[in-house]
């Protein structure tokens, strides 16, 4: 009940939206290309947010050696090392949750128009006999498992797997794994949701896919903070060779001091015939 009470503002916006959007408010756009106009709007919204989250990430992707290194040195002690991150994270300026705000403020409008398409004839403009089918294929207040809404439920899963792709890059490899099988643990839960939701959750998806091209391209990539060298460790350039190699090093205990040769002394012959 109070999570209801919480998403009722939300879902009167979603309402007002939607008519405006709809085949009989101004826009006049099919009810499902309603729900995409709809999602292309709210992530219109929450660009200000996705930038501070591409930030974040690329943050943290440029300081994981240093925060992984924290996490080897205080590996036996969990909450020393969640000390020692949190004081890095204060130190470097980053937000680790900064990355999850887009998905997390999402939430309560996948709620809302959850309700919404669940009582989606008598909550919008909805006038007996309208035609609620998108391209003749899928009614979006139909179940996703019917009819071509497999279709849609297939394109769901691209549109996820995709997503994860981009938004999994920073985790390491045994979280991104459990990422990339969490959509097919979804399906059987997604295919008896609304197909007007499966809609939006597919369409956010592919805008995420496309987000994350574009970042790609337009952003440069970040490189890792190199690591910190002692004042006793040579420069590249000052331990190379002539031919710019790098010679192995040699360990300070076992290194052997190369004591120069005494000069040969030669005796100079001398000449006959050079008495007078």
């Amino acid at each position: 009940m109070i999570v209801a009470s919480v998403i009722t503002p939300i879902e009167n916006v979603l309402v007002s939206v939607i008519d405006w959007l709809g085949p009989h408010g101004t826009v006049g756009l099919p009810w499902a290309w309603s729900i995409v106009a709809l999602t292309v709007m709210v992530r219109v919204l929450l660009v200000p947010l996705t930038v501070k989250q591409i930030h974040s990430m690329q943050s943290l992707q440029r300081h994981a050696p240093e925060m992984k290194e924290i996490q080897r040195k205080f590996k036996g002690d969990k909450q020393k090392m969640n000390e020692e991150l949190m004081r890095f994270y204060k130190e470097n300026r980053i937000n680790p949750a900064a990355s999850c705000l887009p998905i997390v403020l999402q939430i309560p409008i996948f709620l809302s128009l959850y309700q919404v398409l669940k009582h989606f004839e008598t909550t919008t403009n909805y006038v007996p006999g309208d035609n609620l089918e998108w391209l003749g294929l899928i009614n979006i207040t139909d179940p996703a498992n019917q009819g071509w809404g497999i279709l849609l439920v297939a394109i769901y899963l691209g549109s996820q797997l995709a997503s994860t792709y981009f938004m999994s890059a920073t985790v390491d490899k045994t979280q991104r794994m459990i990422f990339f099988a969490l959509p097919f643990l979804f399906i059987p839960f997604v295919i008896h949701f609304k197909a007007g939701l499966v809609l939006y959750w597919a369409t956010t998806n592919l805008w995420t896919v496309g987000q994350g091209v574009v970042t790609r391209r337009l952003v440069p990539r970040t490189k890792v903070a190199p690591q910190k060298r002692s004042s006793r460790t040579p420069s590249r350039a000052d331990s190379s060779d002539g031919d710019g190699e790098v010679p192995a090093a040699v360990e300070p205990d076992t290194a052997v001091a190369v004591v120069p040769a005494a000069p040969r002394k030669v005796k100079r012959k001398k000449k006959r015939g050079s008495r007078r």
